[in-house]
């Protein structure tokens, strides 16, 4: 295959991965900037009360057999994937959809509901705390997201008209990167 061949599927394989893959690339450009910006997300919280002597044992290899029954008995039927569990406080997941979190304290369990606004969700999604297969469509993407600029880059230098451009915009870019996270 010549240069100009190359280059050209170099080009639609850029432009059809940065096209299939632009809503997770501008989730994690939205969120990441609205987080950083400050942005808080919002979501509706509400108590669940649960009867005194309700126990649990976040250690138990089936608490979330256990936190989906009593949630069933409280008429909360949510798709639990998994629960989260530390120090004594746990988390139903994915956290992008509506949650459960479950605290012990020493006057015994204290559960609330959550549902997630929309920025919520989004930035659950980002922080890989959405369903598992969404967290295997995100690490392609962060793959692809590495191939696509990568395949820009060598699109950029393989075109002579282009090549010195891409150089100065690729060093300038270092050099941002680099002046602003380390040394300023």
């Amino acid at each position: 295959m010549n240069k100009v061949k190359t280059r050209n599927l170099l080009i639609l394989a850029h432009l059809f991965l940065a096209s299939f893959l632009a809503p997770s690339f501008l989730m994690v450009g939205v969120t990441g900037a609205l987080d950083l910006a400050g942005v808080e997300p919002s979501i509706e919280d509400s108590d669940i009360l649960l009867p005194s002597d309700t126990r649990l044992d976040p250690d138990s290899p089936t608490l979330k057999q256990d936190i989906e029954a009593i949630l069933a008995a409280r008429n909360i039927h949510l798709d639990i994937e998994s629960v989260r569990s530390r120090d004594g406080r746990m988390t139903t997941r994915p956290t992008s959809r509506t949650f459960v979190r479950i605290n012990q304290t020493p006057d015994g369990l204290q559960a609330s509901l959550h549902k997630p606004g929309l920025q919520y969700a989004l930035m659950e999604l980002h922080k890989g705390h959405g369903p598992a297969i969404f967290k295997t469509y995100q690490i392609i993407a962060g793959i692809v997201l590495f191939l696509v600029i990568v395949g820009g880059l060598i699109v950029g230098l393989m075109a002579k008209a282009y090549r010195r451009k891409t150089l100065g915009a690729l060093a300038l870019g270092t050099g941002a990167f680099l002046l602003l996270g380390f040394v300023l």
